[in-house]
């Protein structure tokens, strides 16, 4: 099915533009004297490694932190943005990764926040806040109903509120900082359809992401960032993939995917027989009666749309679930019963979640902390908690993951997403799996870091483990799979090997069939 593009609008003027930004922090040059600006009616694709500044030029060009050197310009007049309402207010908006919404307050009223409608006697127009956030999000996801409390929506529907949100201020310059990360393909073509009515407009989109293939089908141009230094910024219509990736990470990577044969003699490590999760509805499990075979020496793929069960099958199996869920698993020839996480732990099972700030780390604690948490047995001499084991074991997972850190005593919020996914790796094999399932472990990665995960998992697999990824990338899968099994509405609906899988014949399995 062939793609709608985003025309392009040949704006010329700079609407918001950073010259020579410096931030430091302890231990670290964030940004090293960085240029960057966005035109007036342009879609500007903002990229880097993890770690290598792009976060940090958009919370100082939001007004969220304040550069230590350097200029902030809007319609080429120096501004001091001394907040983020402040940006707001000057016509600036940030779509933050992680969603930064109220919870308990209702869809429109978080749309509205800091916004309301205000009648002449002072009382909040609740009723024209309402229609008016339907009204936005007919072009989003009409489904969503703006009584709803947020916490009720999916991540991907929060997703689409935030960028509303964003919206509805009104804004001349908006940030989107990996906005489909968590939304489904239809609303990725939603979002895409909104961004040209807004550059048709005249409203400037900075627009980051690691997927390069949305990069280069909707931006005019992009900004390339490499260790918090300006490498380029390049037309999007004279460049290609390599040439950005080159940029990215100051070489030329011959290959993304890293894979090996699958082991000629593989033994099965984990067995599912019609697992089973109820739902909200008795006609509608979460997960229904799927059955598979995991072995040593192999990568399981699971692909399946949003709502396919793929994330609730991990949980179910890792022991989160244990009062609702159904069916057998077997490890290595014997049936268990695993009532919870430390169980699973216990029987050699390993999960690296998929939202890994809230199920995989504990954001306040230090790098060696969390990687420490799953195994503090190993970590104790004479009964009590041993730092210098845990720094020796924190080094280790640093230095052989690549992890960009000052030090293993720094704070893991600190961190780039990247960076923290590494850390979320390394906490789970400290436990010395068996068999590890990862759900979604490069989302929010660069393509640098994919490479390097995917290696490790290559290699995880050369020394024996059994693998189960879980991705929505096909490209992932295809790449790295021996083995894909396909859900669609919880049911297990196809598997195949690696040499009869296409993206053609996953996707079929995976689209429910409407009558």
């Amino acid at each position: 099915m062939s793609q709608p593009t985003i025309p392009i609008l040949n704006g010329t003027r700079d609407v918001l533009a950073g010259e020579q930004i410096v931030k430091r922090y302890p231990g670290v040059l964030a940004l090293d004297h960085v240029d960057f600006a966005v035109h007036a009616g342009e879609v500007h694709g903002l990229i880097g490694e993890n770690g290598a500044g792009k976060s940090t030029l958009m919370r100082i060009l939001a007004g969220i932190i304040s550069p230590d050197e350097g200029t902030i310009c809007l319609d080429g007049q120096p501004v001091r943005l001394s907040s983020p309402r402040d940006a707001t207010e000057r016509g600036i908006a940030l779509v933050h990764q992680e969603l930064n919404l109220v919870p308990y307050m209702s869809v429109a009223e978080n749309i509205f926040l800091g916004r309301e409608l205000v009648s002449s006697s002072g009382l909040i127009r609740t009723r024209e806040q309402y229609l008016q956030t339907r009204k936005l999000l007919a072009n989003l996801d009409d489904t969503i109903d703006p009584h709803t409390q947020v916490f009720r929506l999916r991540v991907g529907q929060q997703q689409v509120v935030e960028i509303a949100k964003a919206i509805n201020s009104q804004a001349r310059v908006i940030f989107m900082d990996e906005p489909t990360s968590a939304i489904s393909d239809q609303e990725v073509e939603s979002l895409f359809r909104l961004i040209g009515s807004l550059r048709q407009s005249g409203v400037a989109i900075v627009y980051v992401s690691h997927k390069l293939d949305e990069l280069l089908r909707i931006s005019d141009r992009i900004t390339v960032l490499r260790d918090g230094k300006f490498v380029a910024t390049v037309s999007t219509a004279d460049t290609d993939r390599d040439q950005i990736v080159r940029y990215m990470v100051g070489r030329k990577l011959e290959e993304l995917y890293v894979h090996s044969p699958a082991s000629q003699q593989r033994s099965e490590r984990l067995r599912v027989d019609s697992l089973t999760l109820p739902g909200r509805s008795i006609h509608r499990p979460l997960v229904d009666r799927v059955s598979l075979a995991a072995h040593g020496g192999e990568v399981l793929g699971i692909f399946g749309l949003m709502g396919a069960g793929r994330t609730e099958l991990l949980e179910s199996i890792f022991g989160l679930h244990p009062r609702q869920m159904t069916g057998t698993i077997v490890i290595d020839g014997t049936a268990v019963s695993i009532c919870s996480p430390a169980q699973a732990l216990a029987c050699g099972l390993g999960l690296v979640p998929e939202d890994r700030k809230h199920q995989g780390l504990i954001l306040g604690m230090s790098v060696q902390a969390n990687m420490s948490l799953s195994n503090l047995a190993d970590m104790q001499t004479g009964g009590l908690l041993s730092h210098q084991r845990e720094r020796t074991q924190a080094e280790r997972y640093v230095e052989q993951f690549a992890i960009r850190t000052p030090t293993v005593s720094q704070a893991v919020r600190k961190l780039s997403g990247g960076n923290q996914q590494k850390v979320v790796l390394s906490k789970v094999l400290a436990c010395k799996p068996r068999v590890l399932m990862l759900d979604e472990p490069t989302r929010g990665i660069d393509i640098g870091a994919k490479r390097e995960i995917y290696a490790l998992i290559d290699r995880l697999k050369r020394e024996g483990l059994a693998i189960v990824v879980v991705s929505s990338e096909l490209p992932e899968l295809l790449g790295i799979a021996d083995r894909i099994l396909v859900m669609c509405e919880g049911r297990k609906t196809a598997e195949y090997d690696r040499a009869s899988a296409t993206e053609e014949l996953l996707m079929q399995a995976a689209v429910p069939i409407t009558s």
